[in-house]
């Protein structure tokens, strides 16, 4: 028997809702389009029935799987009731197929479907979700594009897409943050427009907004697949088998370092994009990142946690890798110790499988990540969302931008349509990872270079929910 015969599927948990009638065209019957539709799923968190939502092909799968070389034809339905959009995170798709809600498309209504249709030539592990506060009621999947090249591989492959969970609704997480009252359900949920408010912030800043803060929430469970270590998911592997895993980062608001324990393994892709391979058994993961391990499974036979430890905290999810006959313990949600912030060492000595051509830069952007931690107020180049200055460049261009963290809380920085290189970290040039969301912890500093061949205007954020929410998006705005 092969290690393909081994592979394993995330199951899928949940219940469809009644929903309204869908808008249905006639694109959405081709043979060749994939369908998903955006519903409400129930899942059982702690032995509480939650409702969440979710990205769902008709057989009741979530996410997708597709091969790089064809082209990404995609039906979304909105089956929920209220609007929604999802961006393909990691795609590079054209200007009006990205997913931001009025970037340009509208929110789609209750019912309504919309067809996408591009070239899909970035092979990897992606995600998909909302760009809204959705995203914290889990309207996110896998969105796995195979390369060919590597179908040839004998390695099972695993994916897990991590996030966390309150009962709460995000309105009230929000509003607990800012300090005022909670935003009617639907109210300012693209993340765009929402100032922050004035109020005192109940998130545990330190005094005067100057100690380093980590985690402003504390959620109810932390998810590994929809599922706790109460109830983990069980991948059962071939000893001696190769195990290619492939995590993401579907956290709105936690960062997790990546514990594969004794088996160790190799980092080989961040983002989608391949690294010259980096041993270790314990590799940092923000929110939106993605991670690609590949380790090997002993002779024996045994069970083995694969962990996500909360930055700054004791709180941990995962999943178990089990051979056919072995026997699977309980693993603890919490550890003996808080792990340690994300750093950018793991960052530092990545190197780019591919990297950009050797080019000076035609244009460098200051970007400056700034925010009144007291009113959970969050900037780039001093401005929020709504007053901000667009970062204008020109088709051709090798543009280098420049971000520099000046406040006490960290930002995993993202940039649609694009995927960049990392090429200094702390003012001392890399040829590092091609990425397209980079780790930046309190007073560092990153640069990272793209060459401008996608025109548009194209979102560029902090990819902690809360910090978007409340003013900390920008956009790349191409000028003739």
């Amino acid at each position: 028997m092969s290690r393909r015969q081994f592979l394993a599927s995330a199951a899928a948990c949940g219940l469809a809702s009644a929903v309204p009638p869908l808008i249905v065209s006639s694109a959405s019957a081709a043979g060749s389009r994939s369908l998903l539709r955006a519903e409400t799923r129930i899942l059982d968190i702690g032995g509480r029935a939650a409702t969440v939502l979710g990205l769902v092909q008709p057989g009741g799968a979530q996410g997708l799987s597709l091969t790089a070389g064809q082209d990404f034809q995609v039906r979304l339905e909105n089956a929920l009731d209220a609007p929604t959009l999802i961006h393909w995170h990691g795609l590079i798709p054209p200007f009006g197929q990205d997913g931001v809600p009025d970037l340009p498309q509208p929110l789609l209504k209750p019912g309504e479907g919309f067809d996408y249709a591009f070239p899909l030539d970035t092979p990897g592990t992606h995600w998909m979700h909302a760009h809204t506060l959705q995203e914290q009621q889990l309207l996110a999947a896998p969105l796995i594009v195979s390369d060919p090249e590597e179908a040839g591989l004998d390695e099972q492959e695993i994916v897990v897409l991590l996030h966390d969970f309150s009962f709460k609704a995000p309105e009230e997480l929000l509003a607990g943050l800012t300090g005022t009252s909670a935003p009617m359900p639907g109210h300012d949920m693209s993340g765009m427009g929402a100032n922050g408010g004035h109020g005192a912030s109940s998130g545990g800043h330190g005094s005067g907004g100057m100690a380093m803060d980590i985690n402003d929430i504390e959620y109810d469970a932390y998810l590994a697949n929809d599922r706790t270590l109460d109830d983990p998911e069980v991948f059962r592997v071939e000893a001696n088998g190769s195990v290619r895993l492939r995590l993401i980062n579907g956290a709105t608001a936690t960062a997790f370092w990546i514990d594969t324990g004794s088996l160790g393994g190799e980092a080989i892709a961040v983002d989608g994009n391949a690294v010259a391979p980096v041993r270790g058994s314990r590799f940092p993961l923000g929110m939106g990142q993605r991670l690609d391990i590949r380790l090997r499974v002993p002779k024996e036979e045994g069970a083995w946690p694969v962990l996500a430890l909360r930055e700054g905290a004791v709180q941990q999810t995962g999943f178990l890798l089990a051979t056919r006959q072995a026997a699977v313990r309980r693993v603890a949600p919490t550890g003996e110790a808080a792990a340690a912030p994300l750093d950018l060492s793991f960052e530092a000595g990545l190197r780019a499988a591919a990297p950009l051509p050797d080019r000076r830069a035609d244009r460098n952007h200051p970007v400056l990540l700034g925010g009144n931690m007291e009113g959970y107020v969050w900037t780039i180049n001093g401005k929020a969302w709504g007053e901000h200055q667009a970062l204008q460049i020109r088709e051709g261009e090798r543009v280098e931008l420049v971000m520099r963290n000046a406040s006490m809380m960290a930002h995993p920085m993202h940039l649609h349509g694009h995927h960049f290189q990392v090429v200094a970290v702390n003012g001392r040039r890399i040829g590092g990872a091609r990425r397209d969301t980079v780790w930046l912890p309190p007073q560092a500093e990153v640069t990272v270079a793209f060459d401008a061949s996608n025109p548009g205007t194209w979102a560029f954020h902090c990819h902690q929910l809360y910090h978007m929410a409340t003013g900390m998006m920008i956009v790349v705005e191409y000028v003739s």
